[in-house]
């Protein structure tokens, strides 16, 4: 008896063009696909890695060509429609711990070619683990109204005033680079406002602050040479400073495999946000009295921990130890990440452009609260930086979160 495929079936069964399966990979690598959809010591693209959010946790979702439990009966029409508007095949709603809200911009020749090579990784056959989240986030009706507050469908449309680079960095950036995810602040709700694209906020799931993107007072990139922002982003270290943290696993994952032409076009992009704004000084200046104390407290510990990498002038010996005299990520007004820093150390990745990378001890089973508290005021409020103090409370807290 002869047996009828679908149309879909046998469109499946050819093979892509080569060129084209090349490309879906290098796009799949601007996406940092494989940072959310690998578990730790899991198989590549086979999903399970655990996201902890405020709502529950998040499991992400096998998206190897295992035909039962991946993606392996999807049309590039299905994978589409999940990029571009946030559905499964289905019709059920994808939450938005996937940045559909950036996909969105993805072309179709891009979303295509990204499914082409998807259906020529090893298969692996792992069922999708449920999600945990919490009442009444567990009920899917309510991304309805998520995505009427939150979600814009649409592709990404040049801007005819801007230069092609400004418009590819922009595309990179706004769309498979999904920077908003973390540079935007996220409301109560898991949401975020266009109107506050790119201006910083805290990463809920991770303890790490993201700088704004649009004013020097946080990131300062509008201060950095092109060049300065493309080592940062491709090598993870620059003459301004270097990446740790979630930013340290976006290099490694991703960004080190761009080309010279994409990378250049995010610097651009990135630097235009920041154009037109000075840097300016996070707070004022501690009380007097609190200042001699924490300070004189700070300098001792720093002269003895710090200095010999940072220098005793805070000025560096970039790229490998970054400065922190003038160092806008140190003076910003929320000071997460330099505690972090302190208390937990953290190596940049090791990438083609920087393959043995120096890093920083951690420090939390040496100092206590109250030291880590008084070494971060310390680098804030030396050498003209100018940022308000720490307390040992937040010292505890970030060194309680950090260890659940």
């Amino acid at each position: 008896m002869l047996t009828l495929w679908p149309v879909w079936a046998y469109a499946q069964q050819q093979p892509a063009d080569p060129a084209v399966i090349a490309k879906g990979e290098y796009l799949a690598r601007a996406g940092d696909c494989i940072a959310c959809h690998t578990a730790r010591e899991g198989k590549t693209f086979a999903g399970g890695l655990a996201m902890k959010t405020p709502f529950g946790t998040l499991y992400t979702s096998n998206i190897t060509p295992d035909p039962q439990t991946g993606i392996g009966t999807w049309t590039s029409d299905q994978f589409y429609q999940m990029m571009h508007n946030g559905r499964f095949p289905d019709g059920g709603l994808v939450y938005p711990a996937m940045p559909f809200a950036s996909y969105t911009k993805v072309t179709r020749e891009d979303s295509d070619a990204i499914f082409a090579y998807l259906r020529t990784v090893p298969p692996v056959k792992q069922p999708n683990k449920p999600h945990e989240l919490t009442f009444p986030f567990n009920n899917r009706s309510l991304i309805l109204g998520w995505r009427t507050l939150f979600f814009k469908e649409g592709e990404f449309k040049p801007d005819p005033s801007k230069s092609d680079e400004w418009n590819r960095g922009a595309y990179l950036v706004e769309g498979l680079g999904h920077c908003g995810m973390c540079h935007t602040a996220i409301n109560a709700l898991g949401g975020s406002s266009e109107s506050q694209a790119f201006e910083g906020g805290l990463i809920p799931m991770q303890n790490w602050y993201a700088p704004s993107l649009t004013s020097n007072k946080e990131a300062g990139l509008g201060e950095w040479t092109i060049e300065e922002i493309t080592d940062y982003l491709r090598k993870g270290v620059s003459a301004k400073g270097a990446v740790y943290g979630p930013m340290a696993e976006v290099v490694y994952n991703s960004l080190q495999y761009l080309n010279d032409d994409d990378v250049r076009a995010m610097a651009i992009y990135l630097k235009g946000l920041a154009q037109g704004s000075s840097p300016e000084k996070a707070q004022p200046p501690m009380p007097s009295a609190e200042s001699s104390l924490l300070l004189s407290f700070g300098k001792q510990i720093y002269d003895r921990e710090c200095a010999l990498c940072h220098g005793a002038n805070g000025q560096g010996m970039p790229p490998d130890y970054p400065p922190l005299a003038g160092n806008q990520s140190i003076q910003m007004v929320s000071s997460v990440n330099a505690i972090r820093m302190v208390l937990n150390g953290g190596y940049p990745p090791g990438t083609a452009g920087n393959p043995m990378p120096y890093g920083m001890p951690p420090f939390a089973q040496k100092l206590s609260d109250d030291e880590v508290a008084a070494v971060v005021t310390y680098i804030r409020g030396a050498w003209n930086n100018r940022a308000g103090p720490v307390s040992a409370r937040q010292a505890n807290e970030l060194r309680s979160a950090t260890l659940n």
